[in-house]
């Protein structure tokens, strides 16, 4: 083991094993009991092994996390805000003991490291929810995740790392924080102000950039986070080459473009004095961190913010002094007119001036409808990338999701609108009925509630494929949870729309439609954990579609879909007109 020491950032940890000794752990790793790694846990494995986490030498044992969680302090006094920690299973836990060695895997296998366990404990999740991120609200994706991804023990050890994980898109635009350092110091680059982001760059982030690294006389990272980012934030591939193409509006040799495998936690202030540490150990002097850095993005049902703007900025100014890096802070800021430029909220209101503000929802909304795009807002390059993220709504890829009781009509409705669908030919359809699935990909679950979830979750991951691929996805399971629901919202967003689709039939309409009986045996105890009468049904909130088939025929209802269809751009009104006629044929 071996340590690198440069003028920003100080000692970085190298955790990588000496060739001859990785080779004897990798003969050694058929003895090994193997992990395979979550996607955030690959992504902190590899921030620990290429030294970003610095000083960090492997996960935190129970002292330092405790420690962490409650004065963002090491025991040895280090600042340090966010526990890296590595999560398993109860089963798992059970099964291993202090000083044994763990294969840590990826998803395909391979091993990047091996971990030596010296701690395993139960934490107190609730705590670290409320000391890490400020509350215990689910609203919080953040506290979601904790709560609902992060397995309930932990445990800790010293990782020795056998190579740093391979990269096979963009090959050129990786870098360790070493290799980061030696650039900078080849190109004679004294200063460099990182601009940390998991969003696309338009003018204003540009113009926030540039002035940063002409205030401080030095050069600009553009250095996004491309690990586990905020739910709703567009893909990757996607915005690299938004960066790709906003780089060449810098002057020339002025910004370097390098993505940084990080996965977001959306813990506001902690996270943004997080990300300050990882950027001091690349070799960063400066760093802009806006008003909302690292924030979750904003709930729609929700009027209470977790954070408030300047929340970030206290926190950073607060610990300035154990930093080896400064803190850039910028204010909200919006286009002004009748000056042509982005100027501070503050100051357009101590001038009296009328600010413009286009947010990202507005942007996504204006792409997916063909709209133009505000020139101040954005450069043709950029929005040409991003034409292609969010195509036309008739373009799209989409997943009708129909949810309701049994006997609430939802997959009649699914087979007619399939029907249709194929009928106007101009999206390849698949229909993913409940009991279809059941039979093909779910024959071996029953009925309970962790099996239930498992069934509605391929169902989502179908779905997403499907969408993925420029395909209509129509499933209509039962779907009673409404956490369930929303994990495959989030799978599926990720490539096209997901429209959910309550038929809020009443019970006793379902009741009394009921061909098979199957209502008559639950109320007699014959059916456990049937919905509606032994086992809850979660209604949508905010479905995008609400339909009651109590007044309504089989084909009525289907027009409310159709013209939904329409009036959102998902179907071209002149190719379907024959679907929302009155006549016969249709």
């Amino acid at each position: 083991m071996g340590n690198c020491v440069t003028p920003h950032g100080g000692k970085l940890q190298n955790l990588l094993a000496a060739p001859d000794q990785a080779e004897a752990l990798k003969r050694e790793s058929n003895q090994f009991t193997s992990l395979t790694l979550s996607r955030r846990q690959a992504c902190d494995l590899e921030l620990l092994l290429n030294g970003a986490l610095s000083p960090l030498s492997g996960f935190l044992g129970r002292a330092e996390y405790e420690s962490v969680v409650d004065t963002l302090h090491l025991p040895d006094g280090t600042l340090w805000p966010i526990p890296i920690v590595l999560d398993v299973t109860e089963v798992f836990a059970d099964k291993v003991r202090q000083g044994q060695r763990i294969a840590l895997r990826d998803d395909e296998g391979f091993m990047p490291g091996v971990l030596t366990i010296e701690d395993i404990w139960k934490p107190d999740k609730i705590r670290e929810a409320e000391k890490v991120y400020g509350t215990s609200s689910k609203l919080h994706p953040g506290v979601r995740y904790l709560f609902e991804n992060v397995h309930p023990f932990y445990v800790s050890g010293r990782v020795a790392g056998i190579q740093n994980p391979a990269h096979y898109d963009f090959e050129s635009l990786w870098d360790t924080p070493e290799e980061l350092r030696a650039l900078f110091k080849k190109m004679g680059w004294r200063r460099v102000v990182a601009f940390q982001t998991s969003k696309p760059m338009h003018r204003l982030q540009r113009e926030v950039a540039l002035q940063a690294a002409k205030d401080i006389q030095g050069h600009i990272l553009i250095h996004p986070a491309v690990g586990m980012t905020k739910p709703g934030d567009l893909h990757y591939y996607s915005r690299v080459h938004c960066y790709q193409a906003i780089r060449r509006h810098f002057p020339h040799n002025l910004a370097l473009l390098s993505l940084l495998p990080l996965a977001m936690r959306m813990a506001g202030p902690r996270e943004a004095l997080w990300h300050a540490i990882v950027n001091q150990n690349f070799g960063c002097s400066h760093m802009i961190v806006g008003p909302k850095h690292a924030y979750p993005p904003a709930k729609s049902n929700s009027t209470i913010p977790f954070y408030q703007p300047d929340e970030a900025h206290g926190l950073l100014r607060q610990y300035a002094g154990e930093l080896d890096i400064t803190i850039i802070p910028v204010e909200a800021m919006q286009y002004v007119p009748s000056r042509d430029r982005y100027m501070p909220t503050s100051q357009i209101r101590e001038q009296g001036l009328e600010g413009m503000e286009y947010t990202n929802a507005m942007l996504k909304k204006e792409l997916v409808m063909a709209a133009d795009i505000p020139i101040w807002f954005s450069y043709p390059e950029v929005i040409q990338e991003l034409r292609k993220a969010y195509p036309p709504r008739n373009q799209q890829g989409f997943t009708l999701f129909f949810t309701g009781l049994s006997g609430s009509g939802k997959s009649t409705l699914a087979k007619i609108i399939y029907a249709k669908l194929l009928e106007a030919g101009d999206h390849p359809v698949t229909l993913l009925d409940g009991d279809i699935v059941r039979h093909n990909l779910s024959s071996e679950l029953g009925f309970s509630k962790a099996h239930r979830n498992i069934n509605v979750q391929r169902i989502g991951y179908v779905a997403s494929e499907i969408t993925k691929n420029h395909g209509v996805a129509i499933c209509a399971p039962i779907a009673p949870y409404s956490d369930t629901r929303r994990i495959v919202r989030e799978m599926i967003e990720e490539h096209g729309a997901f429209i959910e689709i309550h038929v809020s039939t009443p019970l006793e309409t379902c009741e009394a439609r009921d061909r098979k009986g199957l209502y008559a045996k639950a109320r007699q105890g014959l059916i456990p954990e049937f919905t509606g009468i032994s086992d809850p049904y979660e209604e949508p909130e905010q479905p995008e579609l609400r339909i009651d088939t109590s007044n309504l025929s089989p084909m009525e209802a289907a027009q409310e879909v159709f013209l939904y269809l329409i009036k959102e751009g998902y179907l071209d009104a002149a190719d379907h007109a024959s679907c929302v006629s009155h006549r016969p044929a249709c």
